[in-house]
């Protein structure tokens, strides 16, 4: 058995998926390991039916509105958590459950992000390969963008190899593929030793700079470290996305300051009562600017945004509240939009934000 142990902020655990008794065949309907993450939130007593999954359009959404583009999201994770979650699942492979989700929301893009070690390599060449042309796109995506990145994730650092490396340049050389990561350090969990974080970060990004890849940073608990590694490794005009930013907003504005390219990444993390810097990191970059410098993401299938229960009437009614989604997906980001824009204050709206993290998008990753 593979396990999968993916703790998500406000949702169940996802359970372990996949035996050798029952292994995945169809084209797409693959599973991947995953590190632990953030665990955030009780564990909740029971899952609503599979229907909820499939979110009517956000309050603003119109003809004219921005289109979504999620630059961070684990779509074999994501789909790991569906068919974990539900036993008799109406989706079998990958592409069949995202065009589902997807279908009425103006997904435009979205980013996948690669951070395992090994390189799951059939699986990631087999995606990407699949988004080369624009009739597969059309044909297997629904005409979405599918983008990607790849590296190895802190967590894994201590299996980062010569062999690991090899495989991920092969990657990086892919059409699809638009960026070195997710990397960084992680001193909440420490799943690898810090110093072998340090060393293999570092690794990284010296390949990343030297092929002029747009880098995505994990960082946590560890601020003076991740900022003087990227200080003395990374060029200041290079383009930086620090993914799902919770740590204090005197760190970020230190980053941004240094690096004019670098973007910070929004989840819905923003919306949770025990997240109070992410909020407040933007209240400072609203009140010093017309615009943000933000992206938007979903680091799928965790940091479902707490606001969507609003527009999930049916879960509030049953068992006062009980009921919460197990996954996050890429038709979630005009929720974490909505928060962005209360937070950020008078002249902000759902649209102005989603606008800015759009064109944000494309100046990091060229999505």
């Amino acid at each position: 058995m593979i396990p999968v142990i993916c703790p998500i902020r406000s949702t169940l655990r996802l359970a372990s998926v996949r035996s050798a008794s029952a292994p995945c065949t169809r084209l797409f309907a693959t599973v991947v390991p995953y590190h632990p993450r953030r665990p955030m939130g009780k564990k909740k007593s029971s899952t609503p039916s599979e229907d909820h999954l499939k979110l009517s359009n956000h309050h603003s959404a119109s003809e004219s509105s921005t289109p979504i583009v999620d630059t961070h999201t684990h779509l074999s994770s994501t789909f790991n958590a569906y068919r974990s979650r539900y036993k008799e699942a109406k989706h079998s492979t990958l592409l069949e459950f995202m065009k589902a989700m997807y279908e009425g929301h103006k997904v435009e893009a979205i980013v996948d992000v690669w951070c395992e070690a090994p390189v799951q390599k059939k699986e990631w060449k087999a995606l990407a390969d699949s988004a080369i042309t624009e009739e597969g796109r059309n044909k297997d995506w629904g005409g979405i963008q599918y983008w990607f990145v790849m590296g190895v994730h802190p967590h894994e650092a201590k299996l980062y190899t010569d062999a690991v490396e090899k495989d991920i340049l092969e990657a990086m050389a892919h059409p699809r593929c638009v960026g070195w990561g997710e990397i960084g350090l992680d001193y909440h969990y420490d799943n690898s030793p810090r110093e072998t974080q340090q060393e293999v970060l570092t690794r990284q990004l010296r390949q990343a700079v030297r092929l002029g890849k747009p880098i995505t940073i994990h960082t946590r608990e560890a601020e003076e470290d991740t900022e003087r590694i990227l200080k003395a490794e990374v060029p200041r005009d290079h383009k930086i996305h620090v993914h799902c930013f919770t740590d204090s907003p005197e760190f970020a504005l230190r980053l941004m300051e240094h690096f004019p390219n670098l973007y910070i990444g929004i989840t819905g993390v923003i919306t949770y009562t025990t997240n109070l810097n992410t909020a407040e990191l933007i209240r400072r970059l609203a009140s010093s600017s017309s615009s943000l410098r933000i992206v938007l993401e979903t680091d799928a299938p965790y940091m479902i945004p707490s606001n969507i229960y609003s527009s999930l009437p049916a879960l509030a009614k049953n068992g006062g509240g009980s009921l919460r989604l197990p996954l996050s997906h890429t038709a979630m980001i005009p929720w974490t939009a909505e928060f962005v824009a209360g937070v950020a204050g008078d002249g902000w709206d759902t649209e102005k934000v989603m606008r800015d993290a759009r064109a944000n998008a494309g100046l990091v990753y060229g999505v």
